[in-house]
């Protein structure tokens, strides 16, 4: 495919709250959108929270056949079957991690290599195992900052969230902002020329790396502090304004 004359040759979705609406689905007007904007030579990457196995049938249904990124960062691929880097947890702080959520009582769930383990199914040793992203999930905003400070102390870690009441964590200095830059050296293009969009802390790295930081309607406070415009929500075709009025234009 030939080099696209747009300003912007990059467009990194964030999946949960920005290209799937509520019901986790994408809409046709969206779907019709991004292959608009493939047609015309844009990369469209998946930069996701989710592990490569929630997201691929997203990437399939838009039939993207470039980059992706997963787990915050944790994983980049150079295809979407191809892995290019991957980056782990330090067992220990996994089990440290681990021990704050069963003493504070929190939900918690964590993304190995292979699969996706909660408070209801855990593995009877970590070390089998190797571990890209833990994360809590408590109602209680208390609670939730007891295990943030502590996170906090532990060191070695990348704090961030997908949504008010949860924490998801990934090794220190691995978030989408990594990853998208991976990316960037995969295509041959800059920062500069990328379109990031999200909604949560989870997409704020990458949305203040990137040439054009956007959040969803629905994006967290912050996030829409740290953005260069704010578009409508995640249920009312968000990506379409996105695509229409600032990469295809």
């Amino acid at each position: 495919m030939g080099e696209n004359q747009y300003k912007y040759k990059l467009l990194a979705l964030d999946m949960d709250g920005t290209l799937l609406n509520d019901n986790h689905e994408i809409s046709l007007e969206t779907i019709n959108w991004i292959n608009k904007a493939i047609q015309e030579g844009i990369h469209v990457c998946l930069s996701t929270g989710r592990a490569a196995m929630h997201a691929l049938p997203y990437g399939q249904q838009l039939g993207l056949e470039t980059p992706m990124v997963t787990v915050n960062g944790s994983e980049v691929w150079k295809s979407p079957h191809e892995l290019w880097r991957r980056y782990l947890l330090d067992k220990e702080l996994v089990r440290k991690m681990h021990q704050i959520a069963v003493e504070t009582g929190s939900w918690f769930w964590a993304y190995s290599t292979e699969e996706l383990y909660n408070r209801d199914r855990w593995p009877d040793t970590l070390d089998t195992q190797e571990w890209l992203k833990f994360g809590y999930n408590t109602e209680n905003d208390e609670i939730r900052h007891q295990i943030l400070l502590k996170l906090q102390d532990m060191g070695g870690l990348e704090i961030s969230n997908s949504s008010m009441t949860n924490l998801e964590i990934n090794p220190a200095g691995i978030s989408k902002a990594s990853g998208i830059a991976e990316v960037c050296d995969l295509l041959g293009i800059t920062l500069e020329q990328v379109v990031a969009v999200g909604d949560s802390l989870n997409d704020l790295a990458v949305i203040q790396a990137v040439g054009l930081g956007v959040a969803m309607g629905n994006a967290q406070d912050t996030v829409k502090e740290a953005a260069d415009l704010v578009v409508a929500s995640n249920n009312d075709d968000g990506i379409v304004e996105v695509i229409r009025d600032y990469v295809l234009v």
